[in-house]
């Protein structure tokens, strides 16, 4: 199945204006801006409804760098501007942490025209999206991306959830923001390991919808570790590219936009196995990528160069490609166990996004006896 967004323009010598790229969903499309000092500038949510309130949501980390800044370029279109700030990190995606939102929103007699604003990276986003489909009901939220990962994924195509202690992401809602803000001056301040994990999300485009941007990636990985603005601009710029092409196709993952999951079933057992918050997000996805490629090849989708060839990217991205053993009497059978409860799974048989061909993927079932050998081969 390939997914392939029509190309973008080759990336010139400089960031340049503001680029925007359009999800397609009729009455509920939305445009993704990229580019430096947005989040500053207050004609950036100059298109967004009038409202009595707001409220940003945000964490420990990021909003003492970027909440206030928020807040003064939201200030001459909103009379109020409340904030709530969450715990940061992956193991406090819960009901408990999402009700702290809910709290906020009832304590300030929030209404229905409110707007929620996403300060942060994927766990911010995809808790406050969460909050907003329920609210009321629906309220209107924004997306502002922090986070490479969040930038090129996380806040695209209205996706939202919070972790179960037996899966992740199964509790949530499809539900669209009216805008997302990709502000890159956000990705300066971002830990290098943070940083890695976002680039497992810009490299899975590659081998399931567009092999000449893998290429680039390759050509440009050292450019985008060493967050080289022209490398960044442009990488966010096409991952959105492939995410909008998709989304706008199936919205609701009946079908194309599973193929967006490369690499996440092994990824997530390993974060339910480890337990939420030991591995990133972005680092478990990079691993799983490596185990979904040699499962691809056993099942004669690729071959080993290519496989070393993304292991090699992977790699050099700083990210992990060895996975962990999360039993130590049976360590394939328990990461079977947790990919059933994988959001793709059906009728407890597990399905996997695998490379059908180098820049191409489909939704597959595989053999337990080949699953088991990846597993063995890869997390020994």
């Amino acid at each position: 199945m390939n997914a392939s967004a029509p190309s973008s323009s080759r990336p010139g010598a400089a960031p340049g204006p503001t680029q925007v790229v359009a999800i397609d969903l009729a009455d509920r499309s939305y445009p993704i801006a990229i580019g430096s000092g947005l989040l500053d500038q207050p004609l950036t949510y100059a298109g967004l409804p009038n409202a009595s309130s707001v409220l940003i949501v945000s964490n420990t980390t990021v909003a003492p760098l970027y909440a206030q800044r928020l807040q003064a370029a939201l200030a001459g279109k909103y009379a109020q501007i409340h904030l709530v700030i969450l715990p940061d990190g992956e193991a406090y995606k819960t009901w408990q942490t999402l009700n702290l939102i809910f709290d906020a929103l009832l304590q300030h007699t929030c209404d229905r025209k409110t707007v929620l604003f996403a300060l942060g990276g994927g766990v911010v986003g995809d808790m406050t999206g969460f909050a907003a489909a329920s609210y009321m009901r629906g309220v209107p939220f924004v997306q502002v991306p922090t986070t490479l990962l969040a930038q090129v994924d996380s806040s695209v195509g209205g996706k939202t959830a919070i972790n179960h202690p037996l899966g992740k992401n199964m509790v949530g809602a499809f539900y669209q923001p009216l805008q997302v803000v990709c502000d890159l001056d956000t990705l300066g301040t971002l830990p290098a390991r943070e940083l890695s994990a976002g680039l497992a999300e810009v490299i899975k485009y590659g081998p399931i919808a567009d092999l000449e941007f893998l290429s680039w990636i390759e050509a440009h990985i050292d450019a985008l570790i060493a967050r080289d603005p022209v490398a960044l601009a442009h990488a966010v710029k096409r991952s959105c590219e492939i995410k909008a092409h998709v989304v706008g196709q199936d919205e609701r993952e009946a079908g194309l936009r599973a193929i967006l999951n490369f690499g996440h079933t092994f990824g997530h057992a390993i974060e339910a196995g480890m337990g939420y918050g030991q591995w990133l997000h972005g680092e478990a996805v990079g691993c799983g990528m490596v185990m979904a490629a040699h499962l691809s090849q056993r099942l004669g989708g690729v071959d080993a160069a290519f496989v070393q060839r993304l292991t090699a990217l992977v790699q050099k991205a700083g990210l992990p490609v060895v996975g962990p053993r999360l039993s130590a009497t049976d360590n394939a059978g328990r990461y079977l166990e947790l990919m059933r409860h994988d959001k793709k799974s059906e009728g407890g048989a597990i399905r996997f996004v695998l490379i059908d061909r180098p820049g191409s993927a489909a939704v597959r079932a595989a053999p337990d006896a080949l699953v088991r050998e990846v597993i063995d081969a890869c997390c020994p």
